[in-house]
């Protein structure tokens, strides 16, 4: 995976080089103007390209998004085959988009349960923007973090069952490459939105040492501003990674 500055610019040291996003309240927002909650999913859609827009700009190297959680397959299976639909045509209309500002697809989580046509379009855009060595932007899809870390339990285990590997091998660095984000650095900020004050199962092992800056504005409403005011925050604090 490149490890590249995005957009061929120079980060400063109070830019994050992974920001990660819990992007929260589309519902809220559609049911706040009185529109079904498909409309507050496609509101949160543009708030997705603003958001890759700024983290160009900024120089940041990867974003994740959470897009679709584990959890949120027990929604109801009408919102479910909207937000599917929803994510097929973002893939298809950005793609042409992602080669033009050299962006870099990846997608995480237990992509299996997705529909058949969704992960065509994932893997169509993965493969066809691979070799763009500018901003990674990761979508996190049937995502949880504790599926990701039993995921990768299991793979250890089966290792070490097989003889690859000896229960004294495991450490923190051996973890952590059975992840699905094996080849990411941890995130470091943490950016949720609409004022939850959760974490909800997101990149739990990855961020340890994240910053977090809670927003309260829902996704929708969610902007270059404010993003730009989120990686402010973040240059003022001092990371001190249990130092003093």
């Amino acid at each position: 995976m490149s490890h590249n500055t995005a957009a061929g610019m120079e980060r400063e040291n109070d830019i994050p080089r992974h920001i990660a996003i819990i992007m929260d309240g589309n519902g809220r927002w559609a049911n706040a103007r009185g529109l079904p909650r498909g409309e507050g999913h496609r509101a949160g859609a543009e708030s997705v390209r603003e958001a890759v827009e700024t983290c160009r700009q900024l120089g940041v190297d990867y974003l994740t998004l959470y897009a679709f959680s584990s959890e949120n397959w027990n929604r109801p299976k009408k919102e479910i085959d909207s937000l599917m639909k929803l994510l097929e045509r973002f893939l298809r209309e950005k793609l042409p988009e992602m080669l033009k500002q050299n962006v870099r697809l990846h997608a995480i989580g237990r992509l299996g349960m997705l529909p058949e046509s969704c992960r065509q379009e994932i893997n169509q855009a993965i493969e066809k923007t691979r070799n763009n060595n500018g901003l990674n932007l990761i979508l996190a899809l049937s995502y949880g973090s504790r599926e990701e870390i039993v995921d990768a339990t299991r793979n250890i285990a089966v290792k070490v069952a097989h003889g690859e590997i000896s229960p004294e091998d495991i450490d923190t660095t051996l973890f952590s490459s059975h992840l699905y984000t094996s080849n990411i650095p941890d995130p470091d900020l943490l950016i949720r939105t609409s004022g939850e004050l959760r974490i909800s199962n997101f990149l739990l092992w990855q961020i340890s040492y994240s910053e977090i800056v809670i927003s309260p504005k829902n996704w929708p409403d969610f902007r270059n501003a404010d993003l730009r005011a989120a990686v402010d925050e973040y240059a003022r604090r001092h990371r001190r990674f249990g130092t003093v």
